[in-house]
């Protein structure tokens, strides 16, 4: 199998307009003083483990750009969501079995702390820190390493009945 296969669904890569609607909804029932989780974790974590590390950098990068137009200034989501989707495809593509709650869990937590690093190194850089960053940081972290084994798992399930012969 190779990279880009989910991309050729265009349903598949439609769902990814689900991320920057979660973000907007930004349900307070999933909050952790008023921080939602990182949806673009979410969702990329998944895609990338089934569609491996090319096109997990390209959606990663597509993603990105969409949330950046949410909040435009000098912030970019960017670097983080290509890296991120990039280790995640070439995990996925090793034939490691990433399907358990805890590996998911665990892998959410560094892709949110990674996407939550890169987003602080670069509010610095602009000398606009703000007081709460690591609280935000933290409870943002919390939150997607929480839902990521249940949410990971649905959409690892769905993205892998499109493709023959994944398991």
């Amino acid at each position: 199998m190779t990279d880009l296969e989910l991309w050729r669904r265009g349903w598949c890569l439609a769902t990814a307009l689900l991320v920057p609607l979660m973000v907007l909804l930004s349900p307070r029932w999933l909050q952790l003083d008023a921080t939602g989780p990182a949806w673009s974790v979410l969702w990329l974590l998944p895609w990338a483990l089934v569609d491996g590390p090319w096109s997990g950098a390209l959606v990663g990068a597509g993603l990105a750009l969409l949330l950046d137009a949410l909040h435009p200034g000098a912030v970019s989501q960017v670097p983080a969501l290509v890296l991120l989707g990039w280790w995640w495809g070439r995990l996925g593509r090793r034939s490691v079995v990433m399907e358990r709650s805890l590996s998911l869990g665990l892998l959410a937590l560094a892709g949110s702390l990674v996407l939550g690093v890169s987003v602080l190194a670069q509010l610095a850089l602009t000398g606009a820190w703000p007081a709460s960053a690591l609280q935000v940081l933290w409870a943002q972290t919390l939150l997607t390493a929480l839902l990521a084994p249940l949410v990971c798992s649905l959409w690892l399930l769905i993205w892998r009945q499109q493709l023959p012969g994944v398991r």
